[in-house]
């Protein structure tokens, strides 16, 4: 077999070890479990290896069950691995303040981390294994694994009314999931299977629900109302691969779709691109109202969703934007919700950015983290400013010298780094509040130090040589399932 399908069932099995170890050992073997499979996948990636392993054939109309790779799916599942794999160092400081929070609640707080890394690894691991599903039911049947998991962990350990905001979670996300779901049995009954590799037609209605579905689960602008309920109200190490992750892989599942049939997109491409500009204008402006740190990230994430709209209809270079944007977001936003997170934990629940100001004289290695996380949002430095190369090359390709739009699309990425440093500055810098320089642990800001370098290294030779190469021989070469 390929190393890499040994690599993702490493944090598979780990999923349901780690909960006998103690809480430290727990975190530890976590992020073992998914630093082996990062290095694998990133192999993979950047030497454009490509896999197909059967698993059984259900006959019509699912087909054929089957893990496959390809430089999108290892692009996708080196993200996930590289996050997952901070988060659960990072869990450990964080969930032990949560759980002195919550003692009047918990008994056992050995216990409750248990429950916790079995919840963790498992929404973890579902969205690694969707990424290699080559069935859109096994596809789904990992998405709703990791929006089950996610479910319980805001159920069980987020904050406010946080058995309120689950039930709104999940009514949302499973709405999204049932759309998409008729979707994906119309294609099963239209081609008698829901094997990627064998799909020849998706019909409008199909193509339509799917789309809505992964609208919601986006979010974009609409449905995106019970994002920031969930970010805000979630752990942070749960919104830490929230946003970044899960609603990102609504782009992968279009991404996937487009690749078989591209039709729907390329017929309906101004209405999407107008669509979502005004997603990210609206966001991007919306987070300047906010005074919660991770509302006002998560409106930013809604914004950034918008990018992934915009780069889906651009033709093969737009494709490319997709999968930068993706990895450029996970990379800050886990970045910057963790924190959010150390803020929380440091300074006994503080969130509201108004009490804040020149929290660089206190945690300045959280505030270097968070100009690290602000940067990738921005498209500078990093990995990020790729995506958005490749996006206006897409639109040059697509509809020439348009300088409306382009104008348009470039005026969404000034937004973004707008209300990047505007956040910045308001939190980390300016006048002292006059508080107390705590002791942090190297758990709560080492880890996002690791994902801030890689994202940085990425756009150096040879890594972004090797990169691009491999996506571009995938997605322009035409040698993608």
């Amino acid at each position: 077999m390929n190393p890499v399908v040994y690599a993702i069932l490493i944090p598979l099995l780990v999923t349901f070890i780690a909960p006998f170890f103690r809480p430290r050992t727990a975190a530890i073997v976590s992020f073992v479990a998914f630093i082996i499979p990062f290095f694998v996948t990133l192999w993979a990636l950047l030497t454009n290896q490509s896999f197909e392993l059967p698993l059984m054939n259900l006959g019509k109309p699912i087909g054929e069950f089957y893990l496959f790779a390809d430089s999108i799916s290892n692009a996708f599942g080196a993200t996930i691995c590289l996050v997952s794999a901070m988060v659960a160092l990072y869990s450990l400081p964080y969930m032990k303040h949560r759980f002195e929070e919550m003692k009047d609640e918990i008994d056992d707080v050995t216990r409750e981390f248990r429950k916790y890394f079995l919840l963790f690894n498992l929404y973890a691991v579902s969205m690694l294994w969707l990424v290699y599903s080559g069935n859109l039911i096994l596809l789904y049947i990992f998405l709703e694994i990791s929006l089950l998991a996610s479910f319980l962990l805001i159920y069980k350990y987020g904050y406010g009314n946080r058995q309120w905001v689950a039930l709104l979670y999940f009514v949302w996300t499973h709405i999204a999931g049932v759309l998409t779901l008729i979707g994906f049995l119309m294609i099963a009954f239209e081609n008698s299977t829901l094997a990627l590799k064998s799909i020849t037609t998706v019909s409008f209605l199909a193509w339509l629900l799917i789309f809505l579905g992964m609208i919601v689960k986006l979010p974009g602008l609409g449905p995106h109302i019970w994002l920031p309920w969930a970010h805000a109200e979630a752990p942070t190490p749960v919104s830490a691969l929230l946003s970044p992750l899960t609603v990102g892989l609504a782009g992968y599942v279009l991404l996937r779709i487009y690749l078989v049939s591209p039709w729907f997109i390329n017929e309906f491409r101004n209405i999407i691109i107008a669509y979502g500009i005004l997603t990210s204008i609206y966001a991007g402006f919306s987070v300047f109202k906010q005074t919660d740190y991770k509302k006002l990230l998560a409106y930013s994430t809604v914004s950034q969703m918008g990018y992934m709209l915009i780069a889906l209809c651009l033709g093969s270079y737009g494709l490319l934007g997709v999968v930068i944007q993706y990895i450029s977001h996970a990379f800050g936003k886990s970045i910057l919700f963790m924190t959010a997170g150390g803020i929380i934990a440091l300074y006994h629940g503080l969130r509201d950015v108004n009490k804040m100001g020149g929290l660089h004289e206190y945690i300045p290695t959280i505030s270097n983290a968070a100009l690290i996380g602000f940067m990738n949002l921005s498209g500078i430095l990093a990995v990020g400013m790729f995506g958005e190369f490749f996006i206006l090359k897409g639109i040059v390709d697509v509809y020439g010298l348009d300088l409306k739009l382009i104008l348009a699309v470039v005026f969404v990425f000034i937004i973004s780094g707008w209300y990047s440093f505007y956040t910045l500055r308001k939190i980390f810098y300016g006048t002292p509040k006059g508080m107390e320089r705590p002791k942090i642990s190297r758990f709560l800001d080492t880890p996002l130090y690791v994902i801030g370098i890689i994202s940085i290294v990425f756009i150096f030779p040879p890594l972004a040589t090797l990169f691009l190469k491999s996506l571009k021989l995938c997605i322009l070469g035409g040698v993608c399932p």
